[in-house]
Protein backbone atom coordinates (compact mmCIF):
# COMPACT_ATOMS: atom_id res chain seq x y z
CA UNK A 1 0.00 0.00 0.00
CA UNK A 2 2.71 2.27 0.96
CA UNK A 3 4.65 1.96 -2.60
CA UNK A 4 1.27 2.17 -4.60
CA UNK A 5 0.40 5.77 -2.53
CA UNK A 6 4.53 6.78 -3.15
CA UNK A 7 3.69 5.51 -7.08
CA UNK A 8 0.24 7.69 -7.12
CA UNK A 9 1.93 10.73 -5.45
CA UNK A 10 4.91 10.58 -7.87
CA UNK A 11 2.88 10.51 -11.15
CA UNK A 12 0.49 13.36 -9.66
CA UNK A 13 4.06 15.18 -8.86
CA UNK A 14 4.79 14.84 -12.87
CA UNK A 15 1.62 15.69 -13.97
CA UNK A 16 1.50 18.77 -11.99
CA UNK A 17 5.37 19.69 -13.60
CA UNK A 18 3.98 18.88 -17.01
CA UNK A 19 0.81 21.18 -16.66
CA UNK A 20 2.96 23.69 -15.03
CA UNK A 21 5.80 23.69 -17.77
CA UNK A 22 3.96 25.12 -20.65
CA UNK A 23 1.58 27.72 -18.28
CA UNK A 24 1.28 31.57 -19.35
CA UNK A 25 -0.75 34.40 -18.52
CA UNK A 26 -2.70 36.23 -20.63
CA UNK A 27 -4.49 38.66 -19.95
CA UNK A 28 -5.00 41.17 -16.79
CA UNK A 29 -5.94 39.49 -13.39
CA UNK A 30 -9.27 37.62 -13.97
CA UNK A 31 -12.33 38.78 -11.50
CA UNK A 32 -15.89 37.58 -11.52
CA UNK A 33 -17.78 40.63 -13.56
CA UNK A 34 -14.87 39.99 -16.36
CA UNK A 35 -15.70 35.85 -16.85
CA UNK A 36 -19.07 36.88 -16.61
CA UNK A 37 -18.86 38.27 -19.89
CA UNK A 38 -16.80 39.49 -23.09
CA UNK A 39 -13.05 39.14 -21.90
CA UNK A 40 -10.38 42.10 -22.40
CA UNK A 41 -9.25 41.55 -26.04
CA UNK A 42 -10.82 43.13 -29.33
CA UNK A 43 -11.57 40.22 -31.83
CA UNK A 44 -11.76 40.54 -35.32
CA UNK A 45 -12.87 37.51 -37.80
CA UNK A 46 -12.35 35.23 -40.92
CA UNK A 47 -14.56 33.41 -42.72
CA UNK A 48 -13.52 29.81 -43.49
CA UNK A 49 -14.94 28.74 -47.20
CA UNK A 50 -17.19 25.18 -46.38
CA UNK A 51 -14.63 23.58 -49.43
CA UNK A 52 -11.73 23.41 -47.18
CA UNK A 53 -10.98 19.48 -46.39
CA UNK A 54 -11.92 17.73 -43.76
CA UNK A 55 -14.87 19.68 -42.14
CA UNK A 56 -17.19 21.88 -43.45
CA UNK A 57 -15.76 25.89 -43.00
CA UNK A 58 -17.01 27.87 -40.37
CA UNK A 59 -15.84 31.19 -38.99
CA UNK A 60 -12.46 31.92 -36.82
CA UNK A 61 -12.38 34.45 -34.17
CA UNK A 62 -9.08 35.56 -32.77
CA UNK A 63 -7.54 38.86 -30.64
CA UNK A 64 -6.63 41.71 -32.68
CA UNK A 65 -3.65 42.41 -30.45
CA UNK A 66 -0.31 40.62 -31.57
CA UNK A 67 0.79 37.87 -29.13
CA UNK A 68 0.16 33.79 -29.05
CA UNK A 69 -2.45 32.25 -27.92
CA UNK A 70 -3.51 29.16 -27.39
CA UNK A 71 -6.16 27.40 -30.02
CA UNK A 72 -10.00 26.43 -29.44
CA UNK A 73 -12.45 24.12 -31.90
CA UNK A 74 -16.07 24.41 -31.29
CA UNK A 75 -18.09 21.87 -33.33
CA UNK A 76 -22.05 22.78 -33.64
CA UNK A 77 -24.78 19.65 -32.60
CA UNK A 78 -26.83 17.20 -35.00
CA UNK A 79 -28.37 19.50 -37.69
CA UNK A 80 -26.48 22.77 -36.12
CA UNK A 81 -24.22 25.18 -38.01
CA UNK A 82 -21.73 27.36 -36.91
CA UNK A 83 -23.72 29.88 -35.91
CA UNK A 84 -24.95 28.21 -32.81
CA UNK A 85 -21.74 27.78 -31.39
CA UNK A 86 -20.57 31.08 -32.43
CA UNK A 87 -21.27 33.09 -29.33
CA UNK A 88 -19.32 30.84 -27.10
CA UNK A 89 -16.07 30.45 -29.54
CA UNK A 90 -16.39 34.37 -29.91
CA UNK A 91 -16.45 34.79 -26.32
CA UNK A 92 -13.67 32.37 -25.74
CA UNK A 93 -11.89 35.09 -28.17
CA UNK A 94 -12.19 37.63 -25.80
CA UNK A 95 -10.26 35.97 -23.30
CA UNK A 96 -7.13 35.56 -25.39
CA UNK A 97 -8.01 32.46 -27.48
CA UNK A 98 -7.59 31.41 -31.34
CA UNK A 99 -11.30 29.44 -31.94
CA UNK A 100 -12.96 28.46 -35.11
CA UNK A 101 -16.92 28.21 -34.55
CA UNK A 102 -16.75 25.16 -37.15
CA UNK A 103 -19.66 23.97 -39.64
CA UNK A 104 -19.41 19.76 -40.41
CA UNK A 105 -19.15 18.41 -43.69
CA UNK A 106 -23.17 17.34 -43.61
CA UNK A 107 -25.37 18.80 -40.68
CA UNK A 108 -26.05 14.85 -40.04
CA UNK A 109 -22.68 13.77 -39.30
CA UNK A 110 -22.19 11.54 -35.91
CA UNK A 111 -20.03 11.86 -33.10
CA UNK A 112 -16.94 9.93 -34.66
CA UNK A 113 -17.41 12.11 -37.84
CA UNK A 114 -16.79 15.35 -36.14
CA UNK A 115 -14.05 14.14 -33.53
CA UNK A 116 -12.21 13.70 -37.03
CA UNK A 117 -13.62 17.29 -38.35
CA UNK A 118 -12.81 19.23 -34.86
CA UNK A 119 -9.21 17.76 -35.31
CA UNK A 120 -9.36 18.72 -39.12
CA UNK A 121 -10.42 21.88 -38.25
CA UNK A 122 -7.23 22.67 -35.23
CA UNK A 123 -5.54 21.56 -38.25
CA UNK A 124 -6.38 24.15 -40.33
CA UNK A 125 -5.75 27.12 -37.94
CA UNK A 126 -2.38 25.86 -37.49
CA UNK A 127 -1.40 25.54 -41.26
CA UNK A 128 -3.89 27.16 -43.31
CA UNK A 129 -5.20 30.43 -41.69
CA UNK A 130 -3.51 33.70 -42.71
CA UNK A 131 0.14 34.48 -41.60
CA UNK A 132 -2.05 36.95 -39.27
CA UNK A 133 -3.80 33.90 -37.53
CA UNK A 134 -1.24 31.38 -37.69
CA UNK A 135 1.20 33.89 -36.19
CA UNK A 136 -0.98 34.22 -33.11
CA UNK A 137 -0.97 30.81 -32.18
CA UNK A 138 0.52 28.37 -29.67
CA UNK A 139 0.88 25.37 -31.43
CA UNK A 140 0.99 23.26 -28.94
CA UNK A 141 -1.74 24.42 -26.91
CA UNK A 142 -4.88 23.67 -28.49
CA UNK A 143 -8.58 22.69 -27.04
CA UNK A 144 -11.84 20.92 -28.67
CA UNK A 145 -15.39 21.89 -27.54
CA UNK A 146 -18.80 21.24 -28.97
CA UNK A 147 -22.50 20.55 -28.33
CA UNK A 148 -25.01 17.61 -28.92
CA UNK A 149 -23.10 15.37 -30.85
CA UNK A 150 -20.35 17.74 -31.08
CA UNK A 151 -19.87 16.94 -27.21
CA UNK A 152 -19.72 13.42 -28.07
CA UNK A 153 -17.08 14.29 -30.49
CA UNK A 154 -15.08 16.57 -28.22
CA UNK A 155 -15.00 13.88 -25.89
CA UNK A 156 -14.05 11.19 -28.90
CA UNK A 157 -11.56 14.13 -30.42
CA UNK A 158 -9.78 13.96 -26.58
CA UNK A 159 -10.06 10.57 -27.02
CA UNK A 160 -7.95 10.51 -29.96
CA UNK A 161 -5.70 12.65 -29.03
CA UNK A 162 -4.12 13.07 -25.71
CA UNK A 163 -1.66 16.25 -26.35
CA UNK A 164 -4.77 18.29 -26.40
CA UNK A 165 -5.03 20.60 -23.40
CA UNK A 166 -8.46 20.29 -22.57
CA UNK A 167 -11.78 19.57 -24.06
CA UNK A 168 -15.39 21.34 -23.28
CA UNK A 169 -18.66 18.97 -24.01
CA UNK A 170 -21.79 20.56 -23.50
CA UNK A 171 -25.08 18.85 -22.88
CA UNK A 172 -22.95 16.18 -24.61
CA UNK A 173 -24.73 13.21 -27.13
CA UNK A 174 -23.35 9.64 -27.56
CA UNK A 175 -24.29 6.28 -28.02
CA UNK A 176 -21.74 4.87 -25.49
CA UNK A 177 -20.42 6.00 -22.31
CA UNK A 178 -17.24 4.91 -21.01
CA UNK A 179 -14.11 7.31 -21.96
CA UNK A 180 -11.97 5.98 -19.42
CA UNK A 181 -9.06 5.88 -22.15
CA UNK A 182 -9.19 10.48 -22.25
CA UNK A 183 -6.13 12.10 -20.72
CA UNK A 184 -7.17 15.18 -21.57
CA UNK A 185 -8.71 17.57 -18.72
CA UNK A 186 -13.11 17.88 -18.98
CA UNK A 187 -15.50 20.16 -18.44
CA UNK A 188 -18.74 18.55 -18.99
CA UNK A 189 -21.88 20.55 -19.11
CA UNK A 190 -25.46 19.07 -18.42
CA UNK A 191 -28.58 20.48 -18.77
CA UNK A 192 -31.36 19.06 -15.95
CA UNK A 193 -34.54 19.64 -18.26
CA UNK A 194 -32.50 17.55 -21.39
CA UNK A 195 -34.58 15.65 -23.06
CA UNK A 196 -32.67 14.78 -25.93
CA UNK A 197 -29.50 13.76 -24.50
CA UNK A 198 -30.74 13.46 -20.64
CA UNK A 199 -28.03 14.01 -18.12
CA UNK A 200 -28.40 10.81 -16.28
CA UNK A 201 -27.39 8.90 -19.79
CA UNK A 202 -25.08 11.04 -21.34
CA UNK A 203 -23.45 13.67 -19.60
CA UNK A 204 -23.20 12.05 -15.73
CA UNK A 205 -21.62 8.82 -17.15
CA UNK A 206 -19.58 9.90 -18.84
CA UNK A 207 -18.61 12.45 -16.36
CA UNK A 208 -18.29 8.77 -14.21
CA UNK A 209 -16.22 7.09 -16.55
CA UNK A 210 -13.66 9.71 -17.22
CA UNK A 211 -10.40 8.33 -14.45
CA UNK A 212 -7.69 11.45 -15.26
CA UNK A 213 -7.49 13.54 -12.26
CA UNK A 214 -8.50 16.95 -13.99
CA UNK A 215 -12.25 16.68 -14.42
CA UNK A 216 -15.43 18.85 -13.77
CA UNK A 217 -19.12 18.15 -14.16
CA UNK A 218 -21.72 21.21 -13.86
CA UNK A 219 -25.29 20.17 -14.34
CA UNK A 220 -27.40 23.67 -15.45
CA UNK A 221 -30.39 24.65 -13.63
CA UNK A 222 -33.67 25.23 -15.30
CA UNK A 223 -31.84 24.33 -18.48
CA UNK A 224 -32.30 22.59 -22.01
CA UNK A 225 -30.96 20.83 -24.17
CA UNK A 226 -30.09 23.67 -26.67
CA UNK A 227 -28.91 26.19 -24.21
CA UNK A 228 -25.45 25.93 -25.17
CA UNK A 229 -26.83 27.38 -28.34
CA UNK A 230 -27.41 31.15 -26.79
CA UNK A 231 -25.37 33.11 -24.63
CA UNK A 232 -25.47 31.57 -21.52
CA UNK A 233 -23.27 33.08 -18.71
CA UNK A 234 -22.71 30.13 -16.62
CA UNK A 235 -21.14 28.09 -19.72
CA UNK A 236 -18.90 31.15 -20.81
CA UNK A 237 -17.37 32.05 -17.32
CA UNK A 238 -16.74 28.21 -16.53
CA UNK A 239 -15.93 27.41 -20.12
CA UNK A 240 -13.65 30.10 -20.12
CA UNK A 241 -12.39 29.76 -16.79
CA UNK A 242 -11.44 25.97 -17.68
CA UNK A 243 -10.12 26.91 -21.13
CA UNK A 244 -7.39 29.65 -19.22
CA UNK A 245 -6.21 26.49 -16.84
CA UNK A 246 -5.34 24.70 -18.92
CA UNK A 247 -5.06 25.53 -22.75
CA UNK A 248 -3.02 28.23 -21.22
CA UNK A 249 -2.15 26.37 -17.84
CA UNK A 250 -2.80 29.73 -16.03
CA UNK A 251 -3.15 28.91 -12.62
CA UNK A 252 -4.77 32.21 -11.65
CA UNK A 253 -8.25 30.92 -12.40
CA UNK A 254 -8.17 28.26 -10.09
CA UNK A 255 -9.97 30.30 -7.84
CA UNK A 256 -13.03 30.24 -10.25
CA UNK A 257 -13.19 26.43 -10.49
CA UNK A 258 -12.35 25.06 -7.26
CA UNK A 259 -11.67 28.65 -4.68
CA UNK A 260 -13.93 30.98 -2.90
CA UNK A 261 -15.07 32.62 -5.93
CA UNK A 262 -16.65 29.66 -7.52
CA UNK A 263 -17.82 28.26 -4.17
CA UNK A 264 -19.91 31.49 -4.16
CA UNK A 265 -20.93 31.45 -7.62
CA UNK A 266 -22.28 28.07 -8.04
CA UNK A 267 -25.04 28.17 -5.77
CA UNK A 268 -28.24 25.68 -6.29
CA UNK A 269 -30.15 28.51 -8.40
CA UNK A 270 -27.37 28.20 -11.13
CA UNK A 271 -26.40 24.19 -10.89
CA UNK A 272 -28.33 21.51 -9.71
CA UNK A 273 -24.92 19.43 -9.38
CA UNK A 274 -21.24 20.74 -9.62
CA UNK A 275 -18.91 17.69 -8.98
CA UNK A 276 -14.97 18.66 -9.97
CA UNK A 277 -11.64 16.99 -8.84
CA UNK A 278 -10.09 20.10 -6.90
CA UNK A 279 -7.72 21.00 -6.39
CA UNK A 280 -6.42 21.68 -9.77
Amino acid sequence: MKVLKALLSLIFTMLMVVSMAYAVEIGPNPTSTLLNGDGPFAVSSSSVSSLVTGFGGGTIYYPTTAGQYGAIAVCPGYTGTSSSIAWFARRLATHGFVTIAMNTNTTLDYPSSRATQLAAALRYLLNSSSSTIRSRIRTADRGVAGHSMGGGGTLIASANDSTLRAGIPMTPWNTYTNFSSVRVPQMIFGADGDTIAPYASHARPFYNSLVYPEKAYALLNAATHFTPNTTDERIGRYGVAFAKRFVDGDTRYNEFLCGASHTAYATSLRFDTFLNTCPY
